[in-house]
């Protein structure tokens, strides 16, 4: 077996000096060095000596918990495997039998994956005997395989082991086997070529925590199954892919891989790591790549995923050779106007745009901007970066805008996610970062998710709660959505929607009024505890529980878990945020976590996932309108002082506009022309018509995007971008993580990298750039960012991964943060008191319904990328509305269904889809669907200090649509 190429798990690598695990070769015996418990105390020479054991006559120490198989790696001595995956999170099994050893004075052999070794034993993995005996097994099992040229997967662990025993084909009867399944579009089984091993239900069972997969029948007629015998296109698989990845024959693999007879079309010819573009988790993952098009994607063992991926992550990425990619720049033909809500063609834009060179486009671009900041000022200039671009291409963006244009009217989707949570972050901790990872989730005897659907928003951090359910943590859930994670959890709120301050305020109520608090951690590291415990008393559960909708006794229940557990970490996400209370939301959940002390060391700590993959990345670099990179108040004068000095112009004394202010800025006419690059606010803005109407109004803008998006529909330049897998640069994380993207596919047509872009608008108007390359941004922007410090461009190509703040260059970041208390003055926390506040607009007879939106599991923010993205589209084609049991025998309808959704700004039509986990009189809408934009409904009442909508609340209106009728109107 060939394993060489692998990246080998932490502590099982070799040292620098080629010796395994760190050893030193000596007379041909190698010895590990160990401190664990089972070391033995100094011999008389005063040396220590660890108990140990030998493998082929080589002497290794014996490491607690450690197998044979494991052992025998760090000797480099490459023992088969099928049934054992040697990767984070699988438990061997010991059912194939490849890995079979001898061990000295025992009479069977031993399967070594799952034998622990004990002092002075004597193991021999290449005698006859055991050399037989796993040749044997493996000729079994390839009896029953399709022969190698017409296999499914020739390149797979079972074939690799036959070639290097040197056997063709199986020489016993064959017996039959189940047929293929080409029901899911992502995945081929093919269980003619199982062998039994396990290895998918554990990756499903075990890893991702799904439970899809199980093992049927008996004898000959045991089999792989999904669910209750179902087709696995039919199956509730979520298309992870992990039990693909795990699969050692083929049985189960990318449907790429494999042609319409289920024969093998080819391998990669090339593969390189990177990073997944999609949600704030920052799973690492490997292109692999044929003839320049992506072929597959692999998960890659990162900090944050250990190899995991989710549907997007895994099965997301043709999007990048979609027909429909803008290649060339385009500018808008004379005498088109923009109209609002007009649809154009993005398959063929050439009804209302041409074709232009670089030079004119850019040149068109530049210099209506510049036009508008030389006659009106530079205020009536705004820009939208984008999280889903690069750290460097956020700074270098938010620097164009500052300095090129003279504002701080820059922004992104921060502030339609988080923008409320960072308000009260920096407010009670001084930070907008999380305090801890999601990993920390391990050390957490208490998790508490409130305001999230991780198993849908970011499933590859939910396989790590759901993982410590099972461990034994307990697990609470607050959503008033139900969700998969219900399943896992020990408490379900599902409370009222809208009154997460009475929830909240309830539990901490309780903790005060028992003394359930810190009193020492109060004491030490926590300002304003006498005046909040005064504005809590009057929150008694009691008085709480019609309000949310939750009993008192639960809501002490968990307050107590809470705040007597030894370590809790809260995890919210944009449940919490996107309210015209969001940040009080926040606050709740910050002094929840000050009070009890839950925070600053391992299993503790506040955790805002982050939604897309370089929100928190974007935010350190400055895309926002009232600081500069590290979170700097651009009205400081001394903090303006040293970016003015750094960047060699004076700088804008007042913070600019938030993305909903801008639009309504232009239609004030106070906002003349735009720079927008990534962002699609014509989907993603609340209240649509508001929206498009206001860029349809601009008198100039420029729009850089993979696609015609909507927002390009009313661009005046459109300069066609580059993709993630097109270019290097770096993103960081929902943890903390700066992690390196690398350039993986050419650029198409006549298409650019975007700092490239971003670097040639600034000089048209007037900046002296000249950098040639993203490192060189890198280097500048982290030199003016302190949580940079010990992060160099070079330290991130080379570790892939660098969690801030680093102590060192040489150290590890740290996983948890605020030990010794906040940046804040004094090392104190704040806690702020939050008064009960309804929604801006509340359910009444003409609008009954209460409607929230979000994401969906297989489709990302407005769908630019995953509506194009062939596999996602094939899983989840159109528009729905979820609606409970109860709503669709009120409305008199079936699933599937068409109705109508409407509010005070407009309405969509769409199918309904039962979800037994709406409660009845909600609505739930994915803001996914040009053709049912969900966001034509929202409002876009703000939260008055994060300045976000309020996306997850309003009043609406579900009625049925008669087909008849429905058909005739057309």
């Amino acid at each position: 077996m060939n394993d060489s190429n692998k990246q080998k798990p932490a502590g099982y690598g070799h040292d620098p000096k080629g010796t395994a695990g760190g050893a030193a070769k000596n007379e041909g015996r190698v010895h590990v060095t160990h401190s664990g418990p089972m070391q033995r105390v100094a011999d008389r020479g005063g040396k220590p000596t660890a108990e140990t054991f030998t493998i082929d006559d080589r002497e290794i120490d014996i490491r607690p918990g450690e197998t044979i198989f494991r052992a025998a790696r760090r000797l480099d001595i490459k023992l088969p495997h099928l049934c054992y995956l040697p990767k984070p999170g699988y438990r061997a099994d010991g059912n194939c039998r490849v890995c079979m050893v001898e061990i000295e004075g025992e009479r069977v052999l031993a399967a070594s994956c799952i034998r622990t070794p004990s002092a002075g034993m004597k193991v021999r993995t290449q005698t006859d005997r055991a050399k037989t005996a796993r040749k044997m097994v493996a000729e079994l099992l390839l009896t029953d395989q399709p022969p190698r040229e017409v296999a499914h997967d020739p390149e797979s662990e079972l074939w690799k082991i036959a070639t290097r025993l040197d056997i063709a084909q199986g020489r016993f009867p064959r017996h039959e086997t189940p047929g293929p399944d080409r029901s899911h579009p992502a995945m081929a089984v093919n269980l003619d070529a199982c062998i039994h091993c396990n290895l998918c239900v554990r990756a499903c069972r075990e890893v991702q925590v799904n439970d899809v997969i199980g093992m049927a029948g008996r004898g000959h007629g045991e089999k792989i199954v999904f669910d209750f015998d179902d087709p696995m296109g039919a199956s509730t698989c979520v298309a992870c892919g992990e039990c693909v990845q795990a699969c050692p024959t083929g049985a189960l693999m990318p449907a790429t891989l494999v042609n319409e007879r289920n024969v093998f079309t080819g391998k990669p010819d090339r593969a390189v790591d990177s990073v997944c573009p999609y949600c704030g988790v920052g799973c690492q993952l490997t292109y692999q790549i044929k003839d320049d098009k992506l072929l597959y994607v692999t998960g890659r063992d990162g900090p944050a995923n250990e190899n995991r991926l989710c549907v997007k992550g895994r099965f997301g990425f043709d999007y990048v050779h979609n027909p429909q990619r803008l290649l060339k720049p385009m500018i808008r033909k004379d005498g088109v106007p923009k109209i609002p809500h007009e649809q154009i063609d993005p398959a063929n834009p050439w009804t209302h745009f041409r074709e232009a060179s670089w030079e004119e486009a850019l040149e068109r671009a530049a210099g209506g901007l510049k036009k508008i900041r030389d006659r009106d000022g530079p205020n009536a200039l705004a820009g939208f970066g984008s999280a889903k671009g690069s750290n460097e291409e956020a700074y270098l963006f938010q620097k164009l805008v500052r300095t090129g244009f003279g504002t701080n009217n820059v922004d992104h989707c921060t502030r339609l996610c988080h923008a409320s949570s960072v308000a009260a972050l920096m407010e009670g901790i001084g930070s907008g970062a999380v305090s801890a990872t999601f990993n920390e989730c391990k050390n957490s005897e208490v998790i508490f998710v409130i305001g999230a659907n991780p198993t849908e928003n970011h499933p590859v951090a939910a396989t790590y709660f759901k993982q410590a359910a099972k461990r034994g943590s307990t697990l609470i859930v607050a959503d008033p959505r139900g969700q998969a994670l219900k399943r896992h959890a020990h408490h379900m709120l599902q409370f009222k929607p809208g009154t997460d301050v009475a929830l909240l305020n309830g539990m901490l109520n309780t903790i005060v009024a028992e003394k359930l608090y810190d009193q020492q951690y109060i004491q030490t590291y926590v300002e304003g505890f006498k005046q909040f415990a005064e504005s809590i008393k009057d929150y008694t559960p009691e008085e709480m529980a019609p309000i949310c909708g939750i009993e008192a006794d639960i809501i002490r229940t968990v307050a107590r878990k809470f705040a007597r557990a030894k370590a809790a970490i809260i995890f919210w996400g944009m449940g919490i945020s996107q309210h015209t209370h969001g940040t009080d939301n926040a606050r709740c959940l910050i002094a929840l976590s000050l009070i009890t002390g839950q925070i600053g060391r391992p299993g503790t700590g506040l955790h805002p996932l982050r939604g897309q993959n370089n929100v928190q990345g974007a935010s350190d670099a400055g895309l926002i309108p009232m600081f500069f990179p590290d979170y700097k108040s651009v009205e400081d004068a001394q903090v303006r002082a040293r970016f003015e000095d750094a960047w060699g112009t004076k700088l804008d004394p007042k913070k600019g506009l938030t993305v909903v202010e801008i639009m309504d800025a232009v239609h004030a006419d106070v906002i003349k022309g735009m720079y927008i690059m990534g962002e699609n606010p014509a989907m993603s803005d609340p209240d649509l018509n508001h929206a498009r109407e206001a860029l349809a109004h601009l008198e100039h803008l420029v729009v850089q995007d993979l696609f015609l998006t909507e927002t390009a529909f009313y661009a005046d330049v459109v300069l066609p971008a580059s993709a993630w897998p097109e270019k290097d640069g770096t993103v960081t994380n929902t943890n903390r993580q700066v992690q390196m993207g690398r350039l993986a596919l050419p650029l198409p047509g006549d298409t650019r990298h975007d700092w490239w872009l971003i670097q040639e608008l600034g000089r048209r108007m007037g900046l002296p750039w000249n950098y040639r390359g993203p490192d060189e941004i890198y280097t500048e922007m982290a030199a003016l960012m302190p949580s940079l410090d010990n992060i160099s461009w070079e330290r991130v190509e080379r570790e892939s991964a660098v969690t801030y703040p680093a102590d060192a260059p040489d150290q590890p970041g740290r996983d948890v943060v605020f030990e010794k208390g906040f940046p804040r003055p004094g090392g104190f926390g704040k806690l702020v008191a939050a008064k009960l506040q309804p929604p801006d607009e509340t359910p009444n007879d003409d609008y009954p319904f209460v409607l929230t939106t979000g994401r969906q599991l297989e489709h990302w923010h407005t769908g630019a990328m995953t509506r194009r993205a062939s596999t996602l589209d094939a899983l989840e084609p159109s528009a729905v509305a979820s609606v409970s049991r109860g709503t669709i025998a009120k409305l008199g309808i079936k699933p599937g269904d068409p109705i109508r959704v409407s509010t005070r700004r407009g309405v969509v039509e769409l199918a309904a889809r039962q979800d037994d986990a709406i409660p009845d009189g909600v609505v739930f809408i994915p803001f996914a669907y040009v053709e049912a934009a969900a966001n034509l409904l929202t409002n876009p009442a703000l939260d008055p200090f994060g300045k976000i909508p309020e996306f997850k609340y309003c009043a609406a209106r579900v009625e049925a649509i008669d087909p008849a009728t429905k058909v005739a109107a057309e």
